[in-house]
């Protein structure tokens, strides 16, 4: 396979990653049109409308394509931002990955960490999770970032083939 047995550490997520919270709208702030598009939770699954701003904000409000996204009300969980520069909304965190941290590999860190979570809830239908919290998670990571690519790379493919072989089924069962 390739992976070698490199030392793994136990690290703080806080410490390896910065989580920003989106900004908070009031709703004449909100526009039907204007510079910015306003990324709400809802337009990462299922929402085609849209509001915007013309606010001119501090660089870390903003998220470009490529941009890792955490979803933290309603549904939640990590996603990578792909589409133009957009303004996210209060109930999003973009987290900033420090040189410990490799995207693809955090994208899975955060997938396996978000199942954990919905098979601890205890039957509540609500799941909270807070900043404080995801910040103060530890965490198992390879200490070699390449490694974590490596790792990060073939889960990522994973997924896809195992989406790829969903849709034929579905495609075959539906036929």
């Amino acid at each position: 396979m390739g992976f070698n047995t490199c030392a793994w550490e136990q690290r703080k997520l806080g410490d390896i990653a910065t989580f920003i919270n989106g900004r908070a709208y009031s709703q004449d702030e909100l526009l039907s049109s204007g510079q910015y598009k306003v990324l709400r939770v809802g337009n990462f699954y299922t929402n085609d409308s849209w509001y915007y701003s013309d606010l001119e904000l501090d660089e870390k409000y903003y998220a470009e394509e490529g941009d890792l996204l955490y979803t933290w009300s309603a549904t939640f969980g990590p996603h990578i931002w792909h589409g133009d520069k957009v303004i996210y909304h209060y109930h999003i965190w973009k987290v900033e990955l420090s040189e410990y941290l490799e995207k693809k590999f955090a994208v899975q860190l955060l997938e396996q960490d978000k199942a954990a979570i919905l098979s601890d809830k205890n039957g509540s239908t609500m799941v909270h999770i807070t900043k404080a919290g995801m910040e103060d998670k530890a965490v198992l990571i390879p200490k070699d970032v390449n490694e974590q690519a490596k790792i990060g790379a073939y889960l990522d493919d994973l997924d896809n083939l195992i989406t790829l072989h969903q849709c034929k089924e579905k495609r075959i069962n539906d036929g």
